[in-house]
């Protein structure tokens, strides 16, 4: 039987994003909070997102390890499951307004500013700064970018604490390229929910990403204590 309790009581924001199927590469994001009597209400609309551009696979993250398919590094699929958001970054300072304005750690991109995908590294999904750690990787995401799919973003915490190596790294909500062009395995967006979402996030109401294909949902969503949708 699944555990419940997946849900920390400390977190009362949630992102809710429902894929179609496993396999979908596209799905639908919902911003909820939890009152004082427990139940989960909308704090926004329903948002399109592109997710991995071969849809799902169980992460690593709050929820129990799961029987199916697994996240992997490089496989093209984004995480499913509950997953704490950690920190934002994008390419203002961190003096610009929005950082200054946020609640949840910032870190503003520049050249050195690196995440680690490659699984021999000692540094396997984190982001760095290539100036002050040793350089033990081969391969690595810039977060200082030439587009704009990086100007603003979060960390999900998928396979961290520790990370397990080759379960999947970097993964974040980012803006998206294009409405219709789905992601390496993160989850994204237009410039403008993107906004309102980091405006939103309080590290102090410990918010989490439920990310899950409908059957998934239907099947834990009471025992999990996801919100209704």
């Amino acid at each position: 039987m699944v555990a419940p309790y997946v849900i920390p009581p400390a977190s009362t924001q949630l992102l809710l994003c429902i894929a179609a199927d496993w396999d979908s590469p596209a799905g639908e994001l919902q911003c909820f909070t939890r009152s004082a009597d427990g139940n989960w209400q909308p704090a926004s609309a329903p948002r399109p997102v592109m997710l991995g551009r071969s849809g799902l696979a169980w992460g690593r993250g709050l929820h129990p390890l799961m029987a199916g398919t697994a996240k992997q590094e490089g496989d093209g699929r984004a995480p499913a499951g509950v997953f704490a958001i950690t920190a934002l970054f994008g390419y203002a300072p961190a003096d610009a307004p929005l950082p200054r304005a946020a609640r949840l750690p910032y870190h503003p991109a520049r050249p050195g500013l690196k995440c680690v995908d490659d699984p021999a590294s000692g540094h396997y999904n984190c982001i760095v700064d290539a100036a002050r750690v040793p350089g033990d990787w081969a391969s690595c995401e810039d977060m200082l970018r030439d587009d704009l799919r990086y100007e603003l973003g979060a960390v999900v915490a998928h396979n961290m604490d520790p990370p397990a190596p080759g379960a999947g790294s970097c993964i974040f909500l980012h803006v998206w390229e294009t409405p219709e062009t789905p992601t390496s395995g993160c989850t994204a967006m237009a410039l403008a929910p993107m906004q309102e979402i980091a405006r939103w996030l309080d590290a102090a109401r410990a918010p989490v990403l439920v990310q899950l294909p409908e059957s998934e949902y239907a099947r834990h969503q009471q025992a999990w204590g996801l919100p209704r949708r």
